[in-house]
């Protein structure tokens, strides 16, 4: 978080364990969403009349609560980080639903992921462009480009 909020503009290392020595899906899963939670930080709270809401402060008055107001109901959810994996519910409510941990339900979503994304195809110019580049860097060592599986 502090080296985004200094300017960083590059997250290195999600999913990575071990020294970085091995990438670990389900770690993947919960980098990301620590990623996107920051993000939503960095993007900061936007100042503006919808977000002040004056109109609705002065009409609640001191001492009153905004919870059941409209303008809420339509607002509040739309500053909020939305993790998918981090476990927001009430400690008796996830006890009561199995007391899941976040590395089970990492491991469960990169499984799905895993199983079911279908990356699309590249541009064939962009998989001609990369071709290139490994058949170039196969020639210049001295590796029979006969051994590398042409897409």
């Amino acid at each position: 978080m502090l080296a985004a909020m200094a300017g960083a503009n590059m997250i290195y290392g999600l999913g990575m364990i071990d020294l970085g020595m091995t990438l670990d899906p389900a770690q993947l899963v919960i980098d990301n969403d620590i990623a996107k939670m920051v993000r939503r930080v960095l993007a900061g709270i936007p100042v503006d009349d919808t977000t002040m809401a004056t109109d609705v402060i002065r009409s609640v008055g001191a001492g009153g609560h905004f919870l059941m107001e409209m303008h809420t109901v339509k607002n509040m959810r739309a500053h909020q980080s939305k993790p998918s994996i981090f476990d927001r519910t009430p400690y008796a409510q996830w006890e009561k639903a199995g007391k899941r941990n976040i590395m089970d339900i990492a491991i469960e979503k990169s499984r799905h992921i895993l199983e079911t994304h279908k990356a699309p195809p590249l541009p064939k110019e962009v998989g001609d462009k990369l071709r290139d580049i490994v058949m170039g860097v196969a020639d210049s060592h001295g590796i029979d480009t006969k051994t590398i599986i042409d897409y």
